[in-house]
Parts: C-alpha cells; structure tokens; sequence
C-alpha cells in the first residue's frame, strides 16, 4: 500500500468514529433527560408557565402535532400546574405564522387572555429557550412537545439554567422522520450552547407577571 492509500483505514475508522459521536449526541440527550418528562399531567411538577414550542400550520390552523401541543397546554393550566402559557415559534413574516392558531385555540378552550403569552420569535428551540429566560423571565418552564423533541428541548432548558420539566403531547402525526431529524439537531443544539449562541431577536423584557395580551400583535 503506498501513498494516499495507507491512510484509508485512517479515514475510515475516523469517519465511523465521527459518525458514533453524531448518533450518541440525541442518545445522551434523551438519557440524560428521561427523569424529567412525564406523560400524566397529574403527575408533572407545578411550574411557572407551560411553553408550547412552535410547529407547522396548515391554512392558518394548528396542524395535529401543534394543536396536540396546545392541548396539553390548556390541561396543565386547568390542573393549576400553571399559570401561564408562553406559545413560541416562527412567525417570521406575515404569512408564516406559528403562535396566532395556538393563541386562538386556547382562547377557544376557555384560557383567559391575559395569561396567553405569544413569543413571535422562537425561531427554533434554542431560541425559544433562550428567549423564555431573558425576556419573559421565566425559571421554572413546563415544556409541551412531542416525545421526539422533549429530551433536545429539556437539555437545553437545563443547561440555560432553566428548571424545565417536559409534558409529553400527544403523537398525533409523529412518524420516525421527526427521530431520524433529531440526529443533526441535537448536533446543532449542543454547538449552540457550546457557543452560547444569542437569539437573532431578543428585545426588551415582557414578564410573564404582566397582560399576555399585549404580546399578541
């Protein structure tokens, strides 16, 4: 074997090695997590605000995995497990717009205005988190997703110093496409915090003691 042949049983015990550190980011995440996710809500701590993390929309309605999400967001509130619903996502533009249907579905389910918060710049879930903690002043969250993105959602939560507990929502159009996407964004959520990464927005302060109204428009 001479020249740049030597080095391909290098490169290929590299590369597997790359690649088992890729897959055992989201693993690690998930073990390190598990402790804190409930899927009974009587079951989950009482927190500061349930934070319902954003997801597609369909014709200006919560697709199922969003309106799952929401559900179980009203459900904690009415179980008095918390006091406020902090709704985030991407509502980069005016036809994109992931927190105004979750916002008029609680509206629907009897929440109280004043305690539906809209982050219209929870751009991804890192963002989201970030954004919870320095401009609505959270510290204790209840985060409502789906079992594919709580573990990557809590890790983050935690390592921003957030005490976060995750309620599972519902599966409703789930399928192993979501798990397979969490590979390379549990990858970009472990740089953000290695690089604590700031928010493209941040702002001035909204607490979460105030009227959520005024985070509608």
């Amino acid at each position: 074997m001479t020249g740049w042949r030597k080095y391909i049983p290098l490169v290929i015990v590299l590369c597997l090695a790359a690649l088992v550190a890729i897959l055992l980011v989201p693993i690690v995440m998930r073990l390190s997590t598990e402790r804190f996710i409930y899927t009974s809500i009587d079951d989950v701590p009482e927190s500061d605000v349930a934070l319902v993390l954003g997801a597609a929309v369909r014709r200006g309605q919560p697709t199922p995995v969003l309106e799952e999400r929401a559900y179980a967001a009203a459900e904690l509130y009415r179980k008095g497990k918390v006091a406020k619903i902090l709704v985030t996502g991407d509502n980069s533009t005016l036809t994109h717009d992931e927190v105004t249907p979750v916002r008029k579905y609680l509206i629907d389910a009897g929440i109280p205005a004043g305690d539906i918060f809209l982050d219209h710049a929870g751009f991804d879930t890192y963002s989201s988190m970030y954004r919870a903690r320095d401009i609505f002043g959270a510290k204790a969250v209840t985060v409502v997703t789906q079992d594919f993105h709580l573990p990557r959602a809590l890790f983050i939560a935690r390592n921003l110093n957030l005490t976060a507990y995750g309620m599972t929502a519902q599966n409703a159009g789930v399928s192993m496409k979501n798990y397979f996407r969490e590979v390379p964004a549990s990858v970009k959520a472990l740089m953000d915090l290695v690089f604590q990464r700031e928010p493209k927005y941040l702002g001035e302060e909204i607490p979460l003691s105030g009227d959520g109204s005024t985070t509608w428009y």
